[in-house]
């Protein structure tokens, strides 16, 4: 008996054709949403480590707002006469032109050349002078920094010193930033009993609210908005 041997026809190879089209196409869409997400999250971890290195620096730099040294009272003997208006007001908010200017103690005593130092012997007299200054013997020296951070350009910047300083960028891509204030009742309160982004009397103010809202120039994700609160330690006694 004779058979006649068969291959494959038309229909049957566009059927095959159209099922390894659907298959090639199906695992194209996994790999490339795979892709998608694995860059989303690299930007959004990215935005992340910007906002957490900016807010960490500035919430060591805020808990040591009004550490002037052992003694309460420091005498104003720098070149300029600018200390004491600093050690009056050590922490303050430009909501119209978004500068925050912080006098801090030196974290860590790395942060390169004072704007002042008090040196002080710790049981009578305290003083301030402009820049380095090397304590006596039975004398200790306390750096302090005049710190500003503005933002502009969708960029946060901070400058160091007295006056106007020059100022360098923290980081890009900063969509918004803001600053509120912890305030007191009185000055006797440890409390703060409510926020405000001016306050009236620096000595009521307690903690400082910081908001940070960062963007990605690709728009892979959304804007991210970071939130943290520092308490003013030398109020808090």
């Amino acid at each position: 008996m004779k058979h006649s041997s068969r291959g494959f026809g038309l229909i049957e190879m566009l059927i095959a054709l159209v099922l390894s089209l659907i298959v090639v196409l199906g695992v194209a869409q996994v790999f490339i949403a795979a892709k998608n997400t694995y860059v989303s999250q690299n930007a959004a971890a990215g935005m992340q480590e910007d906002a957490r290195f900016v807010l960490s620096k500035m919430i060591q730099e805020v808990r040591m707002i009004g550490m002037f040294g052992c003694l309460g009272t420091v005498t104003d003997a720098s070149s300029a006469g600018d200390f004491n208006a600093s050690q009056l007001a050590p922490i303050s908010w430009d909501n119209a032109n978004l500068k925050l200017t912080l006098v801090t103690a030196d974290v860590g005593g790395n942060g390169g050349t004072p704007t002042w130092t008090v040196v002080s012997d710790c049981r009578n007299s305290a003083t301030a002078y402009t820049g380095v200054r090397a304590p006596a013997s039975g004398q200790v020296a306390f750096p302090i920094r005049r710190l500003i951070y503005s933002f502009s350009n969708n960029q946060l910047l901070m400058g160091v010193g007295s006056g106007t300083p020059t100022q360098a960028v923290l980081v890009n891509n900063v969509s918004a930033f803001n600053v509120s204030f912890g305030v007191a009742t009185s000055t006797t309160d440890v409390a703060a009993s409510s926020y405000s982004s001016n306050p009236a009397n620096p000595a009521l103010i307690r903690s400082v609210r910081l908001t940070l809202t960062l963007t990605d120039p690709n728009n892979l994700v959304r804007n991210q908005t970071f939130n943290v609160v520092a308490a003013l330690r030398n109020r808090l006694q």
